[in-house]
């Protein structure tokens, strides 16, 4: 029988990053939270919404009922980061509240689709983006070359990274803040109100709103990912907990703006259905040739996305090499601080699901189990209490314990919502976990001591 304790990462010397390692400061660590927040399910969702909720009031209910969501998880996660700061995520917080057999099924969803398959969805809704702008060009070659880019560009070391997602991540919240402007500052073409209305309750307690708020949580996912790379945060134990809050809100803030821009700019008919919102209120506000111009600035948008989860990602996998034998060779870092096997990994991974076009299944199939592992992680803010009620918490959660339990609430009734509709996929994706278990069972349970550079 393995044995497993609470024991704080400071007293476990191999697991820490090597002198001069953390070099990511605030700023990159929230530009990171926001990258992976802010993708393609913001600019895509909201023509689906529309269908059959026209209240003004209504919609834009639902971004800030996602994005509060989001804050009590982000929120949770940081007294968890700040008490046991490094890096990994789950995988780290699983593995030193509960079991290490669980925080390794955690790490082996993310190492094998649970980043991947959501870069492919971006990948690909980059190289339809660029497809608009350059006709003729294959949008699965643009796809292909805009992770061969992004994944160059972390092969370089951490410096390079954190300037390559600061400015990508800069352009993006610029595109954000441009369709807002437009509509405040431009002509309006839809009429729509979003005064609050007796009738409004019925629209909130009724199944259509129930389903679009799960797309708008897949829109927020992403609120915890600087929880992957704490071991290269400045200071993790501050940082790492203010860049969940700060970006989460941002996000917030942000989204629910945005979408009072897409409604106040075109009429809900001409959205209803749509997926390219964002090119479609482009061209409404800047004409053919200004909205090819945006499709532009959407696919830069998207590489700030891909560029957050290569980040993410492969800190996961590096950080189960430093706790298994089995992926002891992807905990090895070159001079400039980035795990490269890693990366390569999981970027091989990308194109494989690229190529196959398998991601789509992935995606649908995974999101049971990422919400099982966001549930066990908060839940797990109150299990570190009880078993460790004097471990140093410089981060306490905001709003203990109704924050933590109304996430964990709403979680329970997503997976609830999601197995009733979506059994086999929900079935498909604990199988996925599952398989993960002979690996953990015939892996040593820790790497050799000190893993070097390359």
């Amino acid at each position: 029988m393995r044995s497993h304790s609470v024991v704080p990462p400071v007293n476990r010397s191999t697991h820490q990053p090597a002198a001069g390692r953390a070099t990511v400061s605030l700023t990159t660590a929230t530009s990171i939270t926001v990258a992976n927040m802010v993708g393609t399910g913001v600019f895509t969702s909201l023509g689906f919404q529309v269908i059959d909720i026209h209240s003004g009031f209504a919609l834009l209910l639902l971004w800030i009922a996602g994005g509060v969501f989001a804050l009590c998880g982000a929120l949770s996660y940081g007294e968890l980061a700040a008490a046991l700061p490094r890096s990994g995520g789950e995988f780290h917080f699983l593995t030193s509240i509960f079991h290490p057999a669980l925080g390794f099924l955690a790490g082996w969803v993310s190492l094998t689709v649970g980043f991947a398959a959501p870069i492919a969805l971006a990948a690909m809704a980059f190289g339809q983006y660029f497809a608009r702008i350059v006709p003729g060009l294959p949008a699965l070659g643009a796809s292909c070359a805009v992770v061969a880019l992004v994944t160059v560009a972390h092969l370089r070391g951490l410096r390079f990274s954190s300037s390559f997602q600061n400015v990508f991540t800069v352009v993006k919240v610029g595109l954000v803040l441009v369709f807002v402007a437009a509509a405040a500052f431009g002509e309006r073409s839809a009429a729509i109100d979003f005064t609050p209305r007796a009738e409004d309750l019925d629209v909130v307690m009724g199944s259509p709103f129930a389903i679009s708020l799960l797309f708008v949580m897949f829109a927020y996912s992403g609120w915890n990912a600087s929880t992957y790379i704490t071991g290269e945060v400045v200071d993790p134990a501050k940082n790492v907990p203010r860049s969940l809050v700060l970006g989460t809100t941002l996000v917030m803030l942000l989204y629910v703006a945005l979408n009072w821009a897409f409604l106040v700019i075109s009429p809900i008919a001409d959205l209803a259905g749509q997926v390219e919102i964002g090119h479609i209120v482009a061209v409404e506000v800047f004409g053919q040739v200004g909205g090819r111009w945006m499709s532009a600035m959407l696919c830069i948008a998207l590489i700030s996305t891909i560029s957050a989860m290569t980040w993410a990602g492969p800190r996961v996998t590096q950080t189960m090499g430093q706790d298994f034998a089995f992926f002891r060779a992807f905990a090895v870092t070159h001079h400039g601080g980035s795990p490269r096997r890693a990366i390569l990994l999981q970027a091989a991974i990308v194109l494989v699901l690229l190529l196959t076009a398998a991601f789509e299944v992935v995606l649908v199939y995974i999101q049971f189990t990422l919400v099982l592992s966001s549930f066990l992680t908060v839940l797990g803010v109150f299990e570190l209490r009880r078993k460790a009620p004097d471990l140093p918490r410089p981060y306490k959660t905001w709003g203990y314990p109704v924050t933590p339990l109304l996430f964990l609430v709403i979680s329970l009734a997503t997976m609830g919502h999601t197995l009733v509709t979506r059994p086999w996929e929900s079935l498909a994706g604990l199988v996925t976990v599952a398989a993960g278990l002979p690996i953990y069972w015939l892996s040593p349970r820790r790497a050799a001591e000190g893993e070097g550079l390359e």
